[in-house]
């Protein structure tokens, strides 16, 4: 048994779960989400706490279970808490700024690098060196955070570029006089 997947998931205080033709619905205070659940997982909602529960041992099986379990607990936790990115832009020169409801990046090219907001997803700039991104959906802000740091990765040499706060660059050595023949 699926040590994630046999965990139930508790209901907090106004959020409400749906079920529907395989479709569930989370409401909450901050955002509804919807998700497609696959028909061979069955959900049982019940008394403050959501269950997912496999047919069988089959290998697709217990992949889904665990993650049916935790697509859904996101989803709960997204509604009440919802999830948040940081990333840090480092480089002498680089900035950013938040222009409206667009992100403005100055990371070196010859012109600005320029994003727009999508649904769901807030960008807040604290600092010129330094982007937060939220929102209910955890996929959507990795995704968003992951296109971000892609318009100028952290290189090796200097760490220059846009990584996440907790990210860890490995640094290498730079290149040293060569000796000649």
């Amino acid at each position: 048994m699926s040590r994630i997947g046999r965990m139930p998931i508790a209901i907090p205080a106004g959020v409400t779960v749906t079920m529907d033709a395989g479709v569930m619905t989370v409401k909450g205070a901050k955002a509804t989400l919807t998700r497609e659940i696959h028909p061979n997982m069955t959900v049982t909602i019940g008394d403050g706490e959501i269950v997912v529960t496999r047919p069988n041992d089959q290998k697709e099986n217990r992949s889904l279970h665990g993650l049916t379990r935790t697509l859904i607990n996101n989803m709960v936790v997204g509604v009440t808490e919802g999830f948040k990115k940081e990333l840090q832009v480092n480089g002498v020169g680089y900035r950013v700024a938040k222009q409206g409801k667009d992100l403005v990046m100055n990371l070196g090219y010859s012109h600005q690098v320029v994003m727009s907001e999508i649904e769901g997803i807030t960008i807040d700039v604290p600092s010129p060196n330094s982007i937060i991104i939220s929102g209910p959906d955890k996929q959507k802000v990795g995704q968003f955070a992951a296109e971000v740091r892609e318009k100028r990765p952290p290189e090796p040499y200097k760490g220059k570029g846009i990584k996440y706060v907790d990210e860890v660059i490995r640094r290498k050595e730079g290149k040293t006089g060569a000796k000649k023949k």
